[in-house]
């Protein structure tokens, strides 16, 4: 039989309506109320296991950042060829955005104010993913196989496309809709591979061209 943790459940529950509530209006305009009635549970049982909205969203944004962190690690550890876990690491950012759908919504809203709701603890869980990223740009690097590009430099350039893209879901189906786009945009797989495409070749270390006389 099946054990089931009564605690990680509630927590799951509470995670799941603060996202959403974050996600769609934002810190100043989300509400415990309508968090508490989205998790069905009484607003005082999540005060009681987070104390206020803000240690709520501090908790939401470490445990993803923590999660996407820890799964980079996993790419980083394997065999791969260092192209091969850039592949990776992009379709895994892909998947995870696509599982907790709230999180690049909620960063760039976040980005934009300056990171005026976070605390040095969220910050360092923040912090894992640009890590986790930049070692596996590095033994790229020392491997010969990347270019001796900036890690961090290359975190921005892959993460920021692919968390505007997906954030502005909303915005391109509203385009279509209303046939105000002349193109149609490619879905998220195709966009992906685009993705993928592009940072290999931004990355690839081309061999020196040796001049002899």
């Amino acid at each position: 039989m099946l054990w089931h943790d009564p605690r990680r459940c509630l927590r799951s529950a509470f995670f799941a309506a603060a996202a959403h509530e974050f996600a769609s209006r934002g810190y100043a305009g989300a509400r415990v109320d309508r968090i508490a009635q989205r998790a069905r549970v009484n607003k005082a049982m999540l005060y009681y296991h987070f104390g206020s909205k803000r240690q709520l969203y501090r908790a939401l944004l470490r445990t993803t950042s923590l999660h996407v962190a820890a799964r980079l690690r996993e790419v980083g550890e394997s065999s791969d060829r260092p192209e091969q876990m850039m592949d990776r690491v992009i379709a895994t950012f892909a998947e995870i955005a696509r599982e907790r759908a709230f999180f690049p919504a909620v960063m760039l809203r976040e980005i934009a104010e300056g990171g005026a709701h976070l605390d040095r603890e969220t910050l360092a869980a923040l912090g894992a993913v640009p890590m986790a990223f930049s070692a596996i740009v590095a033994r790229g690097v020392a491997a010969g196989a990347f270019r001796p590009v900036p890690p961090i430099v290359a975190y921005f350039i892959t993460m920021a496309p692919l968390m505007v893209y997906m954030a502005a879901a909303p915005i391109r189906r509203e385009l279509a809709k209303s046939r105000l786009l002349p193109v149609v945009p490619p879905d998220l797989d195709a966009f992906i591979g685009h993705l993928q495409q592009t940072m290999r070749r931004a990355l690839e270390n081309e061999p020196s061209l040796g001049i002899t006389t």
